[in-house]
């Protein structure tokens, strides 16, 4: 079949580069079969008299995905097959055999990794779900490498599973909609849930975010479960969830090409369908989907939505970029100028309304007023620009300057020093203009007496306007927090009279361990 298919791309004037992207097999392999007549390819794939086997027909696509990819297993096997023919009806067995039999024919060793785990006693059901975290690389379909992240839940009874990607790391907030996406695919949660102790406090897998905030906190008790938190390197507590980020690296996402976020944890989903909690487990000798039908029998129902969330509880946490703008599908969506501050958290919370090609609603907190709407742009790459996001361009530079000066009792003083300023500064006057009415609007108490320091000094920049009114208002604060000595009409400080203690010459040679002369 691998050999019919790579004729027939080859007859279509596909380039070997694009037969070997098409077929997800080496180039190296398109070359080999290329060169090869069809009886040198039956040769070469085996003995045609001997007894045929189920998967005879697919045994080119094995061939070649194990040269391709030497540390595949069986299991990873099974689920490409599934993923090209949805119809194939094989066992476990069948499959472990056949490509044992292919690795020892084309001599293609595998290198097993070998760990040590303790078994732990069984949880009863609806007792115990299990989180983690994890990171990988992957390859995508422009032949770039990106990092992707996943969160990994695991009932511990039934070992029905459930995760969930994205292309940055995980935030609380993303921590908590996540959850909520989880208890809604297993219709219920637990009665406690197991997390490392380390990825809560920081996350080596997650670019160290803290997880256990006050928004966490909340959360959980929101939703009444009980958390566990596991000791370091503790396998008897946490092994199970281990388990499953392992076979998440090791079969859904190894060698699997990325395109976008949406459509990879579409096939993840699949993937579990399909191989995550299907295969039977090894420990259990179950099908996790079959004991989950009875687990999720005792799983507590929860409420659609938190309290504190209203028609926007499925609102997604963006990063706001020093540019006021978000990224939402490869694309850049304007904001409200000023949206971007100096604070740590430079977040929105954005959601699809109508459907993919909607409208994108943004808004500064999860149920807060809309602050943007754009229309999502089916290309790619573009910056989606809202006009009335941009600075008031219609009021001119002399306008804003009057503006500035008029705020100053001295406003001939306040002229030239607002003139050198904008001489200073030609191409960033109204970013200049702009803190200075950002500083007398809070501050106008210390402005005048800035502005004389300033002169005198010749600290011609807004910034050092800035700094200077804040250093009169720490050292008036400090001040005002001393006792105030009264002095009286008729007693001068200067005339206080102190009475200082003194030590004879001895007490001195004593601490400075000499003798007295």
């Amino acid at each position: 079949m691998l050999y019919l298919k790579i004729r027939q791309l080859h007859e279509r004037k596909f380039k070997i580069a694009q037969i070997a992207d098409e077929l997800k097999i080496s180039r190296p392999t398109v070359y080999k079969y290329l060169e090869m007549t069809f009886e040198e390819a039956q040769e070469y794939l085996g003995n045609p008299h001997r007894k045929p086997k189920k998967l005879d027909p697919y045994r080119d696509w094995i061939v070649a995905w194990l040269e391709e990819y030497p540390h595949l297993s069986a299991a990873q096997i099974q689920d490409w097959l599934l993923e090209r023919y949805p119809d194939l009806n094989i066992g476990e067995s069948t499959v472990r055999l056949y490509v044992s039999e292919v690795r020892e024919i084309y001599q293609i060793e595998k290198k097993t990794i070998v760990r040590q785990y303790e078994a732990v006693s069984e949880q009863p059901m609806g007792k115990q779900l299990q989180v983690d975290w994890g990171e990988t690389k992957q390859k995508t379909t422009m032949k770039k490498e990106v990092k992707l992240y996943f969160i990994a839940f695991v009932l511990a009874h039934s070992r029905y599973k459930y995760m969930e990607w994205q292309d940055r790391p995980f935030t609380t907030k993303d921590a908590i909609r996540c959850h909520e996406n989880a208890f809604h695919f297993y219709g219920g949660r637990p009665e406690e849930i197991v997390y490392d102790q380390d990825h809560l406090l920081t996350v080596s897998e997650n670019a160290g975010d803290l997880l256990l905030t006050s928004d966490f906190q909340t959360y959980v008790r929101e939703r009444k479960f009980k958390v566990h938190l596991c000791r370091k390197a503790d396998p008897e507590s946490k092994g199970m969830i281990e388990n499953v980020v392992k076979y998440i690296k090791g079969n859904f996402a190894d060698s699997r090409v990325f395109s976008d976020s949406e459509d990879w944890n579409e096939r993840a989903l699949h993937w579990l369908e399909r191989t995550g909690n299907k295969n039977v487990h090894q420990t259990t000798k179950k099908r996790p989907v079959e004991v989950f039908l009875v687990e999720k029998q005792h799983l507590q129902p929860v409420s659609p939505l938190l309290s504190n969330e209203s028609t926007h509880a499925h609102s997604i946490a963006r990063n706001v970029g020093k540019d006021n703008t978000i990224r939402f599908k490869s694309n850049r969506y304007s904001v409200p100028l000023g949206t971007y501050g100096s604070q740590a958290e430079n977040q929105v919370f954005i959601e699809i309304k109508d459907g993919k090609r909607g409208t994108l609603i943004i808004r500064k907190q999860a149920n807060g007023e809309i602050i943007a709407e754009h229309q999502i742009s089916a290309e790619k790459g573009k910056l989606i620009k809202n006009r009335n996001h941009s600075r008031d361009r219609s009021k001119g530079i002399e306008e804003f300057k009057q503006r500035v000066i008029s705020s100053f009792e001295e406003q001939e003083a306040a002229m030239t020093y607002v003139d050198e300023i904008c001489l200073k500064y030609t191409r960033y006057r109204r970013d200049q203009l702009a803190i200075l009415e950002t500083v007398i609007k809070n501050n106008p108490e210390w402005i005048n007496q800035t502005l004389q320091k300033c002169l005198i000094e010749k600290l011609y920049s807004a910034n050092d306007f800035r700094d200077v009114v804040s250093h009169f208002k720490k050292v008036n604060t400090e001040s005002e927090s001393l006792p105030i000595i009264k002095e009286s009409s008729n007693v001068r400080l200067a005339k206080i009279k102190i009475d200082v203690t003194t030590r004879s010459l001895s007490a001195y040679t004593r601490i400075l361990g000499g003798r007295a002369q």
